[in-house]
């Protein structure tokens, strides 16, 4: 492969035991799940050569467009983030920042762009702290300018659209701006979330923008017209990414965070216009026939999705039932171990070393593999020592900063076959619910570790000055071991639970073969090194009593991904976009 990177249970525990082992089994074994009679098109599509998979429809359309006229998966990338800071405010935008994996066909090229957001010079350890010195509570310090980092995704699609671009950068900006100024219709996704959302009745900008004149949350197919957005959108086409991080919308974001309520923050003009994006090491496992590569730190999302298949390789899956209870364990246990590591050693890689290498070696992910039962759960895990990870101080678990349900997340492919996967968030649903130019800031700096240490040794993700907060974020490339090809391009929202969805979706391409749309619409069971989640709402009662059976405190919710996923097979495009939320596939 060539790729270049720029890096009464007793009985059933017994017979689990042969079957992850690799021994005989073969009542186990799945046959492959075509698509379900009845798919929404919109959910599933097929395509001989370029194809999309977006959060919203909207977004999709305008991509495939892009790709129809020459655009490569960068360019179609830029005009789709574009229209959902349009469409999809409340997820992603201008605003916020996200990671971005792209492969060039042509010499089977790989890297990754981090376009992150960052601490402002001002920031300290102990910022989201109160008088007392205790961590304040999420609640009170999302809303408003202290959580707002420096947006990136600008700028980092800025230097993607600078290398890989085809169309001209101001061309990509187009539809959004006419979307911004003729107006479209809310979907059903954002007008209950904007009912849901108790505080943006109480920020001036965010009420005269989603809220009618009677002060009723706007509803489903009502039309929303944003000239502001519209004209910020027009001065980043005709003057670059420097529109957005010097002269008036600088000053308009850093009057706007240093204003805000309840709380005020600390970004000045000088920290836009010293925001660079930055292209990092992609690291990568291989994993049965497939090599799988994801994003880097400072996101934790890709390394704990590779070291959650690494610990996996000792099992064989592919003997197991894809819905039953020895696979929903096993997987539960790994995630658990590479939660706990997670914790402990993933930060901002520009701020404190994090041991990727030593994290993904096959011996060290041997010795954890050990420490998983295949009949019983170890409850939370504890880190584990990396060779050399004295270092890094003693292993400990720091304490865990929320991560909201919100983000969006895209997959392309062009007609050359150059990939896209893209993850790319304002962190919570309307993210600081602070509204500057027509588009929402984020929230990321509440990924931090609200605590600055924790046993009295400095924690990995703690509050630094420039320093990027470490996200969840997970977009993935999967290529065959032995030709080196493109097989599949995948990623998902969804706060932490984006490292479990991501898994759960390789699983089942890679062990079980699953077609796409079956791999992302199976029911959601992920651990981080907690409860056990299980998926609400798909009968899985049985399934809950035999991981409780097995020791595992289990937890029924709502697990709401959002997962855009294009396969290439016998050099077809299938793409399949989750049902959960309203993201659509579109190719020919």
């Amino acid at each position: 492969m060539q790729i270049q990177i720029s890096a009464p249970w007793a009985g059933r525990w017994q017979l689990a035991a042969i079957a992850v082992l690799g021994l005989s089994l073969a009542a186990c074994a799945q046959p492959p799940v075509r698509p379900q009679p009845g798919v929404a098109a919109s959910h599933m599509a097929y395509g001989d050569h370029q194809m999309v998979a977006v959060s919203h429809p909207a977004a999709a359309r305008i991509g495939l467009d892009i790709l129809r006229q020459g655009g490569s998966a960068i360019d179609a990338t830029i005009a789709m983030q574009m229209v959902l800071t349009v469409v999809e405010p409340q997820a992603s935008g201008i605003g916020g920042g996200g990671f971005l994996l792209s492969y060039t066909a042509d010499g089977k090229k790989l890297e990754s762009y981090d376009g992150r957001e960052r601490a402002p010079a001002a920031a300290a350890g102990d910022m989201f702290q109160g008088p007392d010195g205790q961590p304040r509570s999420f609640k009170d310090v999302m809303p408003g300018g202290l959580s707002v980092g420096v947006p990136g995704v600008v700028r980092m699609l800025e230097l993607a659209h600078l290398e890989h671009g085809r169309l001209p950068w101001r061309d990509l900006f187009l539809p959004a701006i006419r979307m911004a100024e003729d107006g479209f219709e809310i979907s059903p996704r954002l007008a209950r979330q904007i009912a849901e959302d108790e505080l943006l009745a109480q920020q001036p900008t965010t009420k005269s923008y989603f809220f009618d004149e009677d002060g009723q949350p706007l509803t489903t197919g009502a039309k929303i017209r944003n000239p502001a957005l519209a004209k910020t959108l027009r001065a980043i086409a005709d003057g670059g990414a420097n529109a957005f991080y010097e002269g008036a919308i600088a000053k308009a974001i850093a009057e706007a965070v240093a204003t805000a309520t309840p709380l005020k923050g600390q970004m000045t003009v000088d920290d836009l216009a010293a925001y660079r994006a930055q292209k990092r090491p992609v690291p990568c496992l291989d994993y049965r026939d497939s090599k799988v590569c994801s994003m880097g730190p400072p996101s934790s999302g890709g390394l704990a999705v590779l070291q959650i298949l690494g610990l996996l390789r000792r099992f064989d899956m592919s003997r197991l039932a894809s819905d039953g209870v020895v696979a929903a364990h096993l997987i539960a246990e790994a995630s658990r171990l590479a939660f706990a590591d997670r914790e402990r050693y993933v930060g901002d890689p520009d701020f404190a070393p994090v041991p990727v290498e030593r994290l993904l070696a096959p011996e060290y992910l041997a010795g954890r593999a050990g420490e998983i039962n295949p009949g019983k759960s170890m409850g939370e895990a504890k880190p584990g020592r990396p060779a050399d990870s004295a270092l890094l101080g003693e292993a400990q678990i720091v304490s865990r900063a929320p991560e909201p349900l919100s983000t969006s997340h895209m997959s392309v492919i062009d007609r050359d076959g150059n990939a896209v996967s893209f993850t790319t968030s304002i962190e919570g649903p309307f993210g600081a619910h602070v509204m500057v130019g027509g588009f929402l800031l984020n929230n990321q700096l509440t990924d931090f570790a609200f605590s600055p240490a924790a046993n009295g040794r400095p924690a990995a993700n703690r509050v630094e000055a420039g320093k990027r907060p470490r996200s969840s974020m997970a977009p993935t490339l999967v290529f065959d071991r032995k030709t080196g090809n493109l097989t599949a391009a995948l990623g998902s929202p969804g706060g932490a639970s984006i490292i479990g969805y991501i898994t759960q979706a390789l699983i089942g391409l890679i062990d079980w073969h699953l077609d796409p749309y079956a791999t992302i619409t199976a029911p959601h069971v992920l651990n981080r090194n907690g409860p056990t989640l299980v998926e609400a709402g798909r009968d899985l009662e049985p399934l809950v009593t035999e991981l409780e059976a097995m020791g595992h405190k289990v937890k029924v919710q709502e697990l709401e991904s959002g997962a855009n996923v294009i396969v290439v097979r016998d050099g077809q495009l299938i793409g399949a976009s989750d049902p959960r939320r309203e993201g659509v596939a579109l190719g020919d």
